[in-house]
């Protein structure tokens, strides 16, 4: 009887009510949801949220609530997207520095994820040159070196930078459109399809247009005005980036350019300047 007695009383220590959550696990799961958004998935309902963050409903919920009265988020619809709030915050973080100081480990870090150079493109008068470069480790690779011309009606990179500045492709003319290989693009009308295509998609593929047996992949960046800035660009060679990895790669490239962009300060076309409130 004694026993049983002391196994009842002693019972309680081990149901003690849990203890308050730990705040850095809250940070984290706030954290996991946050990185639930994309330039690809800008809009994310709560399905999605509990599903890309393997949380139980109630705490997405919840979570999600509480970042959106707080301004994290903001309602889209049935659905949420980050709120401004977040991209106002990004501006003091980054001012007096350099774009090309705050978004080159951007640069090294995505060409650690593909294996393959990753450069970023200005445009100049009826060119564009290489601002930025961290160059793949593979032995073969493309040439391209800071400071490097190339047409801007050839590529991926020129691709992004006509179809964001529209007066860009008033300076090009027909015979501008030198061709470089076989498969570059030489009709005015025709690469005004591609731009407009760019456009569209959000990002652009090419192949061969600008180097034979070459390919690559690019995505804007964007100022605090939504006026473009950049291309982000993957290159390499098309033995490595065939299409099919070409496009496996749209992800992790519209998440980069995304990242940069916040970092500055930016936004995107179509956001509003401030946050609400």
């Amino acid at each position: 009887m004694v026993l049983g007695w002391s196994s009842v009383c002693f019972m309680p220590k081990d149901q003690t009510p849990a203890k308050t959550q730990n705040p850095l696990l809250v940070l984290g799961k706030i954290s996991s949801i946050l990185d639930a958004f994309s330039l690809r998935h800008p809009v994310r309902s709560l399905a999605d949220l509990r599903e890309a963050t393997s949380m139980p409903s109630s705490t997405v919920q919840r979570l999600v609530a509480n970042l959106v009265e707080q301004g994290f988020l903001d309602r889209d619809g049935d659905g949420y997207r980050i709120g401004m709030k977040m991209a106002y915050w990004a501006a003091p973080a980054t001012r007096g520095k350099e774009v090309l100081d705050v978004i080159n480990p951007l640069l090294s870090e995505l060409r650690d994820a593909t294996g393959e150079t990753v450069c970023l493109f200005r445009a100049e008068q009826s060119y564009r040159v290489c601002v930025g470069i961290a160059e793949t480790r593979h032995v073969l690779r493309r040439e391209m070196h800071l400071g490097e011309l190339a047409p801007l009606h050839a590529g991926s990179a020129g691709r992004v930078l006509l179809a964001w500045k529209p007066e860009l492709m008033q300076r090009l003319v027909q015979d501008s459109l030198e061709p470089l290989t076989s498969l570059t693009i030489t009709g005015l009308d025709d690469l005004q399809s591609a731009v407009d295509a760019t456009l569209a998609d959000g990002f652009a593929i090419t192949t061969g247009e600008r180097e034979s047996g070459a390919s690559g992949l690019s995505a804007p960046i964007f100022d605090s005005s939504a006026g473009l800035v950049a291309a982000v660009t993957i290159s390499g060679p098309t033995l490595r980036m065939s299409q099919e990895v070409c496009e496996s790669w749209v992800e992790p490239l519209l998440e980069t350019a995304e990242r940069m962009t916040r970092l500055i300060g930016g936004r995107f076309p179509g956001e509003s300047h401030r946050p609400a409130g």
